[in-house]
């Protein structure tokens, strides 16, 4: 069921990053960094797959994230819900529920087997598909899913995440490039802002975070 009225996407972003620190998705480390999948260390990790299982906070958020896209591109705006394996698979199937729209999901790289597909479910030439995921960095692995729903004769002009990290300036205008709109709920702000609200971390450990977000590619670990 989709919801007729939310909050401001102010305070949207406040709930949000409290459903977050709230269930421990958000971790702070300094001392000891986190590598991520690019390879590069930082004292931040957010771990939005832990959503599937709190089902009264991952319902609130899905009902945000489906009026922020409603709100934003239009109630009528879509055919088709894509999720990019393998996190936004749940994601984007109860965003769809909300819609009440077909689902698909799309891998990475082909199957490698049987039809060797790279698109899970029934997608068809022009559907204007949105394209769900937990999270965005740089926006480059979007891409990636972006073409393979288009190489199908679909369009993709949207990609809808709960986290979206903030910190790089290139992501909007590489998103843009490509002929796609970003929507997110909230950023590594929002979630600093509301753990200094709620004494989640010590000011030392915030401090920390925020001269790694304000340069991400320059940070090194105190000594």
């Amino acid at each position: 069921m989709i919801p007729s009225s939310y909050p401001s996407p102010e305070i949207m972003a406040q709930m949000t990053a409290r459903m977050l620190l709230d269930i421990r998705a958000v971790h702070f480390n300094a001392t000891e960094p986190f590598t991520h999948a690019s390879g590069k260390r930082a004292p931040t990790y957010i771990d939005c797959r832990k959503l599937i299982s709190y089902p009264r906070i991952r319902s609130n958020l899905m009902d945000f994230l489906t009026c922020t896209v409603m709100r934003n591109a239009g109630p009528e705006a879509f055919d088709n819900i894509a999720g990019g394996e393998t996190a936004g698979i749940p994601f984007a199937a109860f965003v769809a529920e909300r819609m009440a729209l077909p689902m698909t999901y799309v891998r990475k790289k082909p199957k490698g087997y049987g039809r060797d597909a790279q698109i899970e479910g029934l997608m068809q030439e022009g559907d204007r598909v949105l394209l769900v995921e937990d999270l965005t960095t740089d926006g480059g692995s979007k891409l990636k899913f972006v073409d393979a729903i288009r190489a199908t004769g679909a369009t993709c002009a949207h990609t809808a995440v709960i986290f979206y990290y903030g910190i790089f300036e290139q992501t909007i205008p590489t998103l843009a490039a490509h002929g796609v709109t970003l929507h997110h709920l909230c950023t590594w702000a929002d979630v600093v802002a509301e753990a200094r609200r709620g004494g989640d971390f010590d000011e030392a450990t915030l401090v920390e975070v925020e001269r790694f977000l304000g340069d991400p590619d320059g940070w090194t670990a105190p000594a």
